[in-house]
Parts: C-alpha cells; sequence; structure tokens
C-alpha cells in the first residue's frame, strides 16, 4: 500500500501539514468502518485515488487567502479536506445532501484542526451564498455543476472540476454557459506520470488565467 510519503514527492508541504496528511488514513479508516463514505475495497489506494487525485488542483489551480471556496457533492470531503491542508489560508464550505456523510466530514476536519472548513448538510442550489469559486470530483456534469451555481459566484465563475474521459460535449455545454470565462483541461499525467491510476484523469479549468 502506498502511504503518505508519496504526497511530499510532488508536494513541498510544511511539517503541520504533512502530520494533517499522515493523520488522513487512520482518520478515514476508523470513520470508514462506521459510515461508508470511500469504497472500502478502495482504501488501499487511499493515497493514490483520493488525496493525490484532490491535491492536483493545489498545482494547477488558485486558492488566494480569505477566497471562499465550496466543494460541490464533496462526499467523504474530497478534494475539500486536502485542499483545506494545503491551502489554510482558503475558507473552503463541504456541501453534500447526505447527512451522514457530512457528519463524518465535521469530524474529521475537527480532529485535523482545519479552522478553514464549514461542513454543511444541503444542495448546492439551496445554500443562497456567495462563493470565490467550486470544486468538485466526479458528481456531475460541468453543465449541472454551473447550473446549481447559479447566482452563487461573486464575480465571474471560477470552477475547478476533477474529471476523466473524453470531456469535449462537456467543455462546450461550459462554455455557452460562461461564454466570457477562459477554459482549459489539464492531463493529470503530465503530473503524475509514474501513476497508472491518472493515465485518463484530468482537471478542468473555469475562470482562471
Amino acid at each position: 500500500m502506498v502511504g503518505p510519503e508519496i504526497i511530499s514527492t510532488y508536494f513541498p508541504f510544511s511539517e503541520k501539514q504533512l502530520s494533517q496528511i499522515d493523520q488522513l488514513f487512520d482518520l478515514y479508516s476508523f470513520h470508514n468502518a462506521r459510515v461508508n463514505v470511500i469504497s472500502r475495497k478502495d482504501m488501499d489506494n487511499f493515497y493514490i485515488h483520493h488525496v493525490l487525485h484532490g491535491m492536483a488542483m493545489a498545482k494547477y489551480c488558485r486558492f488566494g487567502p480569505d477566497e471562499e471556496f465550496v466543494d460541490i457533492g464533496t462526499g467523504g470531503g474530497f478534494p475539500g479536506i486536502p485542499l483545506a491542508i494545503a491551502f489554510p489560508k482558503t475558507h473552503f464550505t463541504l456541501c453534500d445532501s447526505i447527512g451522514k456523510k457530512i457528519k463524518v466530514v465535521k469530524t474529521i476536519a475537527e480532529e485535523l484542526g482545519l479552522k478553514n472548513v464549514e461542513a454543511i448538510q444541503s444542495r448546492t442550489e439551496q445554500l443562497n451564498r456567495k462563493f470565490d469559486g467550486a470544486t468538485a470530483r466526479a458528481v456531475a456534469p460541468a453543465k449541472s455543476l454551473m447550473e446549481w451555481m447559479q447566482g452563487q459566484f461573486k464575480g465571474a465563475p471560477r470552477m475547478y472540476l476533477l474529471k476523466g474521459g473524453d470531456l469535449d460535449q462537456e467543455a462546450q455545454d461550459l462554455m455557452q454557459l460562461a461564454p466570457n470565462s477562459p477554459l482549459r483541461i489539464q492531463e493529470l499525467s503530465e503530473l503524475y506520470p509514474s501513476l497508472e491510476f491518472f493515465e485518463t484523469k484530468k482537471l478542468m479549468i473555469l475562470g482562471q488565467n
């Protein structure tokens, strides 16, 4: 099993951040045995499939101090929890409609001492709040995510979406809804060339020059 040391191979985090990353596996193993927020078959790949995957945004995306991001359909807290570790001065609202998952996310954030995380049980379109940007991983088509966020961006739309496969249609649909926002698709195999899991994984970045 690949351990937390793989994170420091790609990201120069502080001792405190690396300690938080190191704690993730035991915390998720404990809570996942009680509430299934991650496929139990996937725990052996925890640091690659969940932590490293979410951390890709730390390489390519902008999360400014005092900015507020919403993690749509956060599930067990991905990519929100890893991003909150990576960007302690950015505020993350982790949103999911399933209460038992949000309870786990809230507990893990507290146990890690993450003061920049708020976990809310809600559908994104019902939050009635303003955000600088949104993140999501394999929740819904990009068009749906943008529609859920209508009226909830502080300024121009910014969305960072972890995706896979052919994104041509999703990109076209997204550009119809945000025609004035730049859009690019980053192949994650460029960041993690030695890891087979990322061969088909991509990051869709909307609204960042």
